[in-house]
């Protein structure tokens, strides 16, 4: 018991409220304590009714316990785990400031495309972005396909459409990460660019975090591998002696995403 107490306090504390928010939310629905029906994304009660609860809820519930609900739990802990342990490590409010970037375009696509729960599409952005971001990782299909890790989301697409399911949450997912990395991976590193996506200054006051007053792109958050809407992006000169000096230092129910895992 004490090490599996130990297991959930070392999870990132972003990861560990978003995945526990989503297993209590399902749990409450097992439970007749709350109905479906009061989570889905309805645009119409939001406005008229002033139910502004389901702005959240539509990315909390993945459906009935069951087969579904394990591998979308799997594959969300582990990449935004992985996002959090990595390229937002110190900078859990700019991962909070991902998360309400993504939320909020997602609820606007949503509101044409009429789905009612956007966690998948929420799960597959931190997907794209995980791979954009690590592009040089193995990956292994099934043990049948190897492939890089910017193809992972494509698979995982590929998979929705043999199985019969819906592409737009997909696509959602995959365009609102492509959006997230252009402007805050990409952009930054041009010539005239500049940070669009700022952290508010209370978020990172609640996370005790440092107030950064130049951004600079990390190395590994940097577009490279597989240049996808950031072509022929040159580095400015000071991110360059930048890089040198980096290398001197140590380095209906949703359904389940299509398991694949790094080597």
């Amino acid at each position: 018991m004490n090490a599996l107490r130990q297991f959930y306090l070392e999870i990132p504390v972003v990861t560990r409220a978003y995945t526990t928010v989503c297993v209590l939310t399902t749990l409450a629905v097992h439970l007749d304590l709350v109905s479906p029906l009061q989570l889905y994304f309805n645009p119409t009660l939001i406005v008229r009714k002033f139910q502004i609860w389901r702005l959240a809820t539509t990315f909390l519930y993945f459906g009935t316990i069951g087969i579904s609900f394990f591998f979308n739990m799997v594959f969300t802990y582990r990449y935004c785990r992985m996002l959090e342990d990595g390229s937002f490590r110190g900078r859990s409010s700019d991962f909070v400031m991902m998360f309400i970037f993504g939320g909020v375009l997602m609820t606007f696509f949503g509101i044409f495309v009429n789905l009612l729960f956007l966690g998948q599409a929420f799960t597959l952005m931190l997907v794209y972005v995980w791979s954009r971001r690590n592009p040089l990782v193995p990956m292994n299909f099934f043990g049948v396909l190897n492939f890089q890790a910017p193809y992972l989301p494509w698979v995982l697409l590929c998979c929705s459409m043999i199985l019969g399911n819906t592409v737009w949450v997909d696509v959602i997912g995959m365009g609102v990460g492509h959006i997230y990395y252009v402007l805050e991976d990409v952009y930054p590193t041009l010539s005239n660019g500049y940070r669009l996506i700022k952290t508010p200054y209370f978020l990172k006051r609640l996370f005790n975090e440092h107030i950064e007053r130049n951004y600079q792109a990390a190395a590994e958050d940097r577009p490279g591998g597989f240049p996808w809407g950031g072509e022929g992006q040159p580095l400015l000169p000071e991110q360059n002696a930048a890089d040198g000096q980096e290398q001197d230092q140590e380095p209906a129910d949703p359904a389940p995403p299509a398991a694949a895992a790094p080597q």
